[in-house]
């Protein structure tokens, strides 16, 4: 699929983490740039949380279909709080990584 969800760090995490991921070169023919979004979902599949890009040109930007320029090593930070700014709950969650409308999926979990 041109890229690879790889397992947050640390894991399990209190009460931030960083999340990395990889985008291969195929992802980057004709000068095209891979639009990537990572949210952060509860079991319920709600939407919790969007994690920011760490190191991206536009600097620490939420991961919402943002392009990435070259292919290589990335990382996005989530605080481990939701979108009110209150820090979640401890338990299973999930994070996603879509690239050009492609997903994968990993769990996560918050201990206290």
């Amino acid at each position: 699929s041109g890229f690879t969800l790889e397992q947050n760090y640390p894991n399990p995490f209190n009460p931030e983490t960083r999340i990395p991921f990889v985008l291969a070169e195929d992802l980057f023919v004709d000068g095209r740039f891979p639009a990537v979004m990572i949210r952060i979902f509860n079991v319920l599949q709600q939407v919790v949380a969007v994690p920011v890009a760490l190191r991206h040109p536009l600097g620490n930007v939420p991961v919402v279909n943002l392009e990435y320029p070259a292919p290589g090593r990335y990382e996005a930070y989530w605080d481990g709080t939701d979108q009110n700014r209150r820090r979640v709950a401890s338990g299973i969650y999930l994070m996603q990584l879509t690239v050009n409308g492609v997903s994968q999926t990993r769990k996560m979990y918050v201990s206290k």
